[in-house]
């Protein structure tokens, strides 16, 4: 099973820039989108193939927007959208889908959390507000789980090229950001950093102002987090980094982790 999750940061865009031929050679089993920024009945048509989609689109126009799309060999037996709580700012950053793989039933998640902005106190209680919810829903959830997206949050040092200077000081960054994904990974595997191992990286996101991807001076906060068991079953994960700067067609890069599944 290949699952494959990205920020498309607009997926009209995206689409216009090579997002589709991708999809097709990538062909996943379960996409997982975040920032589509369009009208829900839009997104379904613009994928290439054959797709059955779960999504929220945000309350505010033109802002995040989330999504699960899913093979029809796969059984999708249950779709939830929003937290519990959540205010027009929280929309679209938050989907479910339970879906049956092998003879278990995941329940695969498109997160997109809050950016922030360290000194933007309003931003901040927005973003540390949402993290509570997530942090709450993750403890509700029982049974197999793999959560993936746009976390906005490195873990530590590994996960961002400029680490000093931007440690208490820029959002995604910060100590008590950092916490909750520490909390998060104390019950759950951070799939990609157990295949990729104790490196640097490799980044999913690089700012678009400067050098940022021609020097690789990147992020990795896009993520899946799974259940033990079926993070055991992960095999090989892969950054889609594009060749150079002009073939992007995201600011970030997909995360593709294939999973073994027979008898799962």
């Amino acid at each position: 099973m290949r699952v494959t999750t990205v920020n498309v940061n607009g997926i009209r865009a995206a689409m216009r820039k090579g997002m589709g031929e991708w999809i097709v050679e990538n062909n996943a089993d379960v996409l997982l989108m975040q920032e589509v920024r369009a009208p829900e009945e839009l997104v379904e048509h613009l994928l290439p193939g054959d797709w059955r989609v779960v999504q929220e689109g945000s309350r505010i126009k033109g802002r995040a927007g989330v999504a699960i799309a899913v093979r029809p060999e796969l059984d999708v037996t249950a779709a939830r959208i929003g937290l519990t709580g959540d205010t027009d700012v929280d929309s679209g950053r938050w989907v479910e889908a339970d879906v049956t793989v092998g003879e278990s039933t995941v329940t695969f998640i498109s997160a997109y959390l809050h950016s922030g902005t360290a000194t933007d106190e309003e931003k901040m209680a927005a973003k540390y507000r949402h993290l509570d919810m997530v942090t709450e829903r993750l403890g509700e959830i029982e049974g197999e789980l793999l959560m993936a997206g746009d976390f906005n949050v490195v873990r530590g040092p590994q996960d961002i090229k400029n680490f000093k200077p931007n440690h208490n000081k820029t959002s995604g960054v910060l100590d008590r950001e950092m916490a909750y994904l520490e909390d998060w990974f104390s019950r759950f595997d951070d799939v990609h950093r157990n295949l990729a191992g104790d490196v640097q990286g490799p980044y999913t996101w690089w700012s678009q102002r400067g050098k940022a991807f021609d020097n690789d001076a990147g992020w990795r906060i896009d993520y899946q987090m799974a259940t033990r068991r079926l993070a055991e079953r992960a095999l090989a994960a892969s950054v889609g980094r594009a060749d150079d700067y002009a073939s992007r067609w995201s600011d970030h890069a997909p995360l593709t982790i294939d999973y073994d599944i027979a008898g799962f």
